[in-house]
């Protein structure tokens, strides 16, 4: 039996989307380090990008980790892999990183320590490597998806699975569902009955509590970050985009967005919902109230103007608007009140777990 002393060297930098961040890796680490027998491991953190390259970067983490006087390196399953690839098959073999390192190990003066993806064994409370449990043996795991589906939800990660201290910790950089923050984004014609519905929402879920609200209208959005920007194709997916922008923060920091552009176009409006998506919740309500109803809504007169050729590329007169095909709710107000229209976006909120009881 030898004596080892062991270096625990996360890298902390860029890392592909859906990763947990390097800080909340980081608190997990230093939360763990009590549990190690006093001066048996030093925490180091190496400033390093990763590329995702799979046995190819397990053999530059070597030389690194050699380079910082290492004698051993351990080296789990599918190391450094980017995962599956556009056809759901992984892109590296679980062990290639394992098998690569092995064959350069004598040139690169280090010893590869292999380690098989662990399982735990309710019945005897232990962990133990896959390829060594006993066939019919009953065992527990809970995969990545898994994990990040439950810190989501808010669903309960058992005991077995890590340290209480942990799962604090993650759970606290990963909330559940009604403490996220969410946008509800509003898209149809000029004087379609968004801006009222948003309105009314706003109160909504204010009397709802539990999160800021924020407003974002298509008028106010135009003046106070776009005032430069005309209404060409371009110009309005730059608008939306920056909509988008302020939406994901906004959700990003727990609140709720209520966002209500006429957004046109399909490519700019799934932007914004891939941009939101990261950060929280995404709803796409389509007010999709007849051209008709519009004009006759219309107390401006705008619509007047635009058929008349006092406005060029007016959206639903001479420019066109993309209906989007998928939308999480699709409303007329000259067929549902503005009240039910809320009341169905509330449900929404509440069966996915932002809002109300769970």
């Amino acid at each position: 039996m030898r004596h080892a002393n062991v270096l625990i060297q996360p890298v902390v930098g860029l890392t592909k989307p859906g990763d947990i961040d390097h800080f909340t890796r980081v608190r997990v680490y230093q939360a763990i380090m009590p549990k190690y027998p006093n001066g048996m491991a030093q925490l180091s953190l190496l400033p390093l990008a990763m590329r995702m390259g799979g046995p190819r970067e397990a053999l530059w983490h070597a030389i690194i980790r050699k380079n910082f006087g290492a004698t051993h390196f351990i080296i789990g399953r599918d190391h450094a892999g980017p995962g599956t690839n556009s056809q759901g098959q992984d892109f590296y073999g679980p062990y290639e990183a394992q098998d690569l390192v092995l064959k350069y190990k004598d040139e690169l003066d280090i010893e590869v320590v292999p380690f098989q993806m662990l399982t735990y064994l309710p019945d005897t409370d232990e962990y133990m490597p896959i390829n060594e449990v006993p066939k019919e043996t009953k065992t527990l795991n809970i995969s990545g998806t898994e994990l990040r589906r439950r810190l989501k939800t808010g669903a309960p990660i058992p005991e077995w699975f890590s340290y209480p201290e942990v799962v604090r910790i993650l759970r606290e950089a990963n909330p559940p569902r009604d403490k996220q923050g969410f946008t509800v984004f509003l898209t149809g014609l000029h004087a379609s009955g968004k801006e009222a519905i948003a309105r009314a929402l706003q109160v909504a879920l204010n009397q709802e509590g539990g999160r800021s609200v924020s407003l974002l209208l298509g008028e106010t959005i135009r003046h106070e970050l776009s005032s430069e920007l005309g209404y060409t194709k371009r110009e309005r997916n730059i608008n939306v985009a920056r909509i988008g922008f302020v939406a994901a923060e906004l959700t990003r920091a727990g609140a709720a967005c209520i966002a209500a552009p006429i957004a046109p176009y399909d490519e700019a409006r799934q932007l914004v919902r891939q941009q939101v998506d990261k950060t929280g919740g995404f709803y796409l309500v389509h007010v999709a109230t007849p051209l008709e109803a519009c004009i006759k809504n219309d107390r401006a007169g705008v619509y007047q103007r635009a058929i008349n050729g006092e406005i060029k590329g007016f959206t639903g007169i001479d420019d066109v608007y993309e209906a989007p095909e998928n939308p999480d709710l699709s409303a007329d107000i000259t067929k549902t009140s503005i009240s039910q229209i809320v009341h169905e976006i509330i449900l929404l909120l509440e069966r996915d777990g932002y809002i109300g009881d769970r």
